[in-house]
C-alpha cells in the first residue's frame, strides 16, 4: 500500500465553515428502511448510525430525510419535514457526537420518484412525466419546495446537527432539474443549464445565509446515469466549488475506479474529470465500490480529499478503527449472513432490505446489484 495515502486517511480535514474531521472516513448516506411510518426517528436507526460513529467514522451522515411528506421516496424513511421530527433528531445528534464525529443530516426529496400509493397522492416533478404518473411543479411549488431544503437546514441545525448534504443525485427531485431530460420546464427553473441549476444554488445560499458560518453544508452529485452529462456535471461541480458556500462535494461515482459510460470521455477514469477541477476550498469526497483498506488508499491515491464507506461500513461498523489498527484488515466477503449484519447493528427492517441486493446476504432474493 501506499505509505503517504494510508497516513493520510488518519489526517484531520478542516472545512471552511464549521468543525474539522478527525479523519477521512465519511459514512455514505444510506437507504435502510428503519425509521416510523411518520418519519420520526427509531431506536433501530439510532443505534445503526450512533455504532458507525463509535466505529471510528469521522463523519456520521444519515439516510436521505425527506423535506416534505410528498416527498418520501421509500418506507420507513427518516423524516425532517416537521418539528414532530425534532425529538429524535436532537436525540440522534446527540449520540453520534459524544463519539467526536460530526453528525450530519442528507437533505432529499424524491420527486417523481415518490411512490403515489405511499404518499398517498400523485408525485411532482419538474415537467410531467407520464411513465410514473407525477405532475409537474407550478412556479410558486418550485420557491416552496426551495423554501422546504432551507427550512429543513435550519431544523438540522437546531436538533444540533453540525450539517446536512443536499442530495442533488440519484435521479431524485434536484436531479431532476438538473437533467434536461426530466426538466422541460420554461421558466426561471428550466432550460439553460444555469436555469436548471437554480434550485440547487438558491438552496445553497438559503442555508448559508439563514443557517450562518459555522454550518457545514456539503452537495452530493451523480456525474452521469438519470440524464445527466458529464460537461454539465462538471461545470455544476465547478460552479458551487467557485462560490465557495458549500464545505464539500460528494461526488457519487458507483464504481470510483470506473471510466466514464459515455465512450466520448473514456480513457481516464471518471474520478478524474473531478479531481483536476480547482476546488479552492471546498472538499472533495468519492462514493462508490470501495469495499477494502487498499481501495481506500487507492481512492486516496487519486487525489480526493477524502472517502464515502456504504457497503463496508454495513459490514463493518468500526472500518475506520480496525484499518487503524492493521492496514491488513480484510472485511468479511459477501455474501454474508443475517446474523453477522444483526451483530453489526442493523434492524430486521434494514436486514430484509439488504436481502434484496444481489450476491449482499447469505440466501438473499439478490433482486438489485450493488
Amino acid at each position: 500500500m501506499g505509505v503517504p495515502a494510508m497516513s493520510k486517511l488518519f489526517e484531520p480535514l478542516s472545512f471552511r465553515h464549521g468543525p474539522a474531521l478527525k479523519n477521512r472516513f465519511v459514512l455514505a448516506p444510506l437507504t435502510n428502511l428503519q425509521s416510523h411510518e411518520d418519519g420520526r426517528l427509531s431506536d433501530d436507526e439510532y443505534k445503526w448510525l450512533t455504532m458507525r460513529a463509535e466505529g471510528g467514522f469521522a463523519l456520521t451522515m444519515t439516510c436521505a430525510a425527506h423535506v416534505q411528506a410528498v416527498g418520501q421516496g421509500f418506507p420507513g424513511q427518516l423524516g425532517i419535514f416537521s418539528d414532530d421530527h425534532l425529538p429524535g433528531l436532537d436525540r440522534l445528534a446527540e449520540g453520534i457526537k459524544k463519539h467526536d464525529s460530526l453528525a450530519v443530516v442528507q437533505i432529499h426529496h424524491a420527486g417523481m420518484r415518490s411512490p403515489g400509493d405511499l404518499i398517498g397522492c400523485q408525485p411532482v416533478a419538474p415537467s410531467e412525466d407520464e411513465e410514473t404518473g407525477a405532475r409537474a411543479l407550478s412556479f410558486g411549488e418550485v420557491e416552496q419546495l426551495i423554501e422546504d431544503f432551507i427550512l429543513a437546514a435550519e431544523r438540522a441545525q437546531r436538533a444540533g446537527f453540525d450539517g446536512i448534504e443536499i442530495h442533488g443525485a440519484h435521479g431524485y427531485v434536484l436531479c431532476q432539474f438538473l437533467s434536461a431530460e426530466t426538466n422541460r420546464r420554461e421558466d426561471d427553473f428550466g432550460g439553460s443549464l444555469e436555469n436548471r441549476c437554480r434550485p440547487i444554488t438558491q438552496i445553497i445560499d438559503g442555508i448559508r445565509s439563514r443557517c450562518g458560518e459555522q454550518f457545514n453544508i456539503g452537495l452530493r452529485l451523480s456525474p452521469e446515469r438519470f440524464g445527466i452529462e458529464l460537461t454539465e456535471a462538471t461545470a455544476l461541480a465547478q460552479r458551487v466549488m467557485s462560490a465557495g458556500q458549500i464545505d464539500y462535494l460528494d461526488m457519487s461515482l458507483w464504481d470510483v475506479f470506473k471510466e466514464p459510460a459515455d465512450p466520448a470521455y473514456r480513457g481516464r477514469s471518471l474520478a478524474s474529470y473531478f479531481t483536476e477541477l480547482d476546488r479552492g476550498e471546498v472538499r472533495l469526497g468519492f462514493a462508490g465500490k470501495i469495499r477494502t483498506p487498499a481501495d481506500a488508499v487507492r481512492c486516496m491515491e487519486s487525489g480526493v480529499d477524502f472517502i464515502l464507506l456504504g457497503r463496508a461500513a454495513i459490514i463493518h461498523h468500526d472500518f475506520p478503527t480496525q484499518m487503524a489498527r492493521d492496514e491488513g484488515f480484510e472485511p468479511v466477503a459477501n455474501p454474508v449472513s443475517k446474523a453477522h449484519l444483526r451483530k453489526e447493528g442493523l434492524g430486521e427492517a434494514f436486514v430484509d432490505y439488504m436481502t434484496t441486493w444481489k450476491g449482499f446476504v447469505e440466501g438473499g432474493s439478490g433482486q438489485l446489484d450493488f
